[in-house]
């Protein structure tokens, strides 16, 4: 009769099967999105639901998202299984509005790129980022363009959802 421990997968093993490296897999586990058990030689070993919680990372970073938008999802998960079908439906849907989200996102950008790259510019003469004396630096670090696509975007979805919807 196998042992407890003959049923868990190595390093190595799990980031085989999962198509990832091992120091990604150790990443991922100390970021909270898998865990592990030690032996008594301190080597991690992994449940083979490992490889479930893996795919939803996986299929999470495909569109687009980020590894703490991922790490909410899995932490609504019971730790004890992989996850099934009902669980992966649940997140699909609360991961289909924050793609439709960031697809608003990119068309508004788009809707830009032929007057500015975003970016300081090429465009001195029409780009609606000149900053003169750097004025913008109150808004913060990054792209005001992109901050003002995401308020663009948000604006817009806030349109599109009748009284007393979020």
């Amino acid at each position: 009769m196998p042992s407890a421990t003959d049923s868990l997968l190595s390093v190595g093993e799990v980031a085989s099967r999962a198509g990832i490296t091992v120091p990604a897999l150790r990443y991922y586990e100390d970021r909270g999105l898998v865990q592990s058990q030690r032996t008594s030689g301190n080597q991690r070993r992994y449940r083979r639901t490992t490889l479930r919680r893996l795919a939803v990372v996986a299929a999470g970073q495909r569109v687009g998202l980020s590894l703490e938008q991922i790490k909410a999802a899995l932490d609504g998960l019971p730790a004890d299984r992989a996850p099934n079908q009902a669980d992966w439906t649940a997140i699909s849907r609360d991961w289909a509005g924050l793609v439709a989200e960031r697809i608003r996102e990119l068309e508004v950008l788009g809707e830009s790129l032929d007057s500015c790259i975003g970016c300081g510019c090429l465009s001195l003469g029409r780009c609606s980022l000149v900053n003169p004396g750097d004025e913008a630096a109150a808004e913060g670090a990054g792209s005001r363009w992109a901050r003002r696509a995401r308020r663009a975007a948000g604006a817009d979805a806030g349109a599109d959802r009748g009284p007393g919807q979020n």
